[in-house]
C-alpha cells in the first residue's frame, strides 16, 4: 500500500510541476484507421524545401500517419552543416501534434518539445515585447514563414539560420520532470509505428484531461511499447481527485488495459453478456456485466461500472474509452464478489449519473 501511495504522489508532483516547465502536443485529431495524408516528400517540395524532401524519402515520416508539425529549414540552411545527416536532421526537427504559430507564441520561455529523434528535444523561445510575442525561434532558429502547409493533419514552418544536430542533452530537464520518453531501439518498422502512436495518446490524454493516466502510461511505458494494439480503460482527473481513487487505478491500471486487442465502440457493443476480456493483470478478467446497444438510459457496463466515453481518443492501433471510477473486481459464479462488486458500482453510479 505503501508503495502505490507513493507513486501516486510522484506522479502528482510531476504533473504539478510539468504545468509551469514545459508542453505537450496541443492538437491531436481523432484519427480513424483510413486517415491518410499525401507523401511528405511532396508536401515539402511544393513548399520549396527541396533538399528536405529528398530526405525524406529516407526517413521514417516519409509517410505522414500522425499529427506532425515540421520546422523545415530552407535550402540555404541546411548548406551550414555539410555533415549533418538530412534524414536525421528532419527526424529532429519534426514534432508530434499540431503546434500552430499562434501557439507557439503562447509558450513559455524555453519551454522544450521533445522530437521525433530519440532523446533529442527543441526548445522553443519566443521573443517577446511589451507582453505580447511578436518572433518565435526554435533553437535559436527564426520561423521565417509561419503556418505555410496546414491541412490539419501535417504544419510546416519554414526556419531560416544556422541548423545542426540536437545535443543528448537537449532533453536533459525533460528527462528528470516530464512526459520524456525512454529511448528503445526498434526491431521493426511496426515498433517504430507503435512507440509513435503510444506517444500520440499518452499526448492527446495530458491535454483532454487525464493527465494521471498518460503519467501511469509513462511509467508502463516499456510494457506497453511492446504491445501490437491495445483497449484501456481511463479514469479522468476529475475523477480521481474528486472520490480519492488515484492511488487505486494508478497500481491497478494493468487491470484496465487489454493487450493486443484494438475495442472500438461498435466492437465493445457487440459484446454479449458475461462475455471475458484478458487484461495485463494476469490475475484478473474483465466481464461485460451489461451489454451495449441498448439506449442512454440502459448504459453498457463492465464489471458493473458504466462506460462513460466510448471511443474517448483512438488511433489504428490504441483506443481508450472513459470512466468515471476504476473496475472493481468481479468474478462470474461468485455471488459474494458479486454481491461486493455491486456495492461498488452503487457507489460510483452516484458520480456518475
Amino acid at each position: 500500500m505503501a508503495f502505490t501511495a507513493n507513486i501516486f504522489i510522484f506522479l502528482f508532483s510531476i504533473f504539478t510541476f510539468i504545468t509551469h516547465t514545459t508542453t505537450t502536443n496541443p492538437l491531436f485529431p481523432s484519427l480513424s484507421p483510413s486517415s491518410s495524408s499525401p507523401p511528405l516528400s511532396i508536401v515539402l517540395s511544393n513548399l520549396g524545401f527541396n533538399d528536405l524532401a529528398n530526405a525524406s524519402r529516407h526517413s521514417i515520416v516519409s509517410t505522414v500517419n500522425f499529427p506532425l508539425t515540421i520546422f523545415a529549414p530552407t535550402d540555404s540552411s541546411l548548406l551550414t552543416c555539410p555533415s549533418c545527416s538530412l534524414p536525421l536532421l528532419l527526424q529532429e526537427h519534426s514534432v508530434l501534434g499540431l503546434y500552430s504559430f499562434h501557439f507557439l507564441r503562447t509558450l513559455a520561455f524555453g519551454t522544450k518539445i521533445e522530437t521525433l529523434a530519440p532523446t533529442r528535444c527543441l526548445t522553443v523561445t519566443p521573443s517577446r515585447y511589451r507582453n505580447s510575442s511578436r518572433a518565435v525561434f526554435v533553437n535559436g532558429v527564426e520561423i521565417t514563414k509561419q503556418d505555410v502547409y496546414n491541412n490539419g493533419f501535417l504544419i510546416v514552418h519554414g526556419i531560416q539560420g544556422y541548423v545542426s544536430h540536437l545535443s543528448v542533452l537537449s532533453c536533459r530537464i525533460e528527462s528528470m520532470t516530464t512526459l520524456s520518453f525512454p529511448f528503445l531501439p526498434p526491431p521493426t518498422s511496426a515498433f517504430d509505428a507503435s512507440r509513435l502512436m503510444l506517444r500520440d495518446i499518452v499526448g492527446r490524454l495530458r491535454t483532454g484531461g487525464y493527465s494521471i493516466v498518460a503519467l501511469a502510461m509513462r511509467v508502463r511505458y516499456s510494457e506497453l511499447a511492446d504491445l501490437k494494439s491495445m483497449t484501456i480503460f481511463a479514469v479522468d482527473d476529475l475523477s480521481i481527485f474528486g472520490i480519492g481513487i488515484g492511488h487505486e487505478y494508478v497500481a491497478n491500471l494493468g487491470f484496465h488495459i487489454v493487450p493486443n486487442r484494438l475495442l472500438m465502440a461498435s466492437d465493445l457493443v457487440d459484446l454479449a453478456p458475461k462475455s471475458e476480456l484478458l487484461t495485463m493483470d494476469k490475475e484478473g478478467k474483465l466481464i461485460v456485466t451489461t451489454a451495449g446497444g441498448n439506449g442512454p438510459l440502459v448504459p453498457m457496463r463492465i464489471n458493473y461500472v458504466k462506460i462513460r466515453n466510448l471511443d474517448l481518443v483512438y488511433n489504428r492501433r490504441i483506443v481508450v474509452h472513459g470512466l468515471s471510477t476504476p473496475f472493481p473486481r468481479v468474478r462470474l459464479h461468485d455471488q459474494g464478489s458479486n454481491e461486493s462488486a455491486t456495492r461498488v458500482s452503487d457507489r460510483s453510479q452516484i458520480n456518475e449519473d
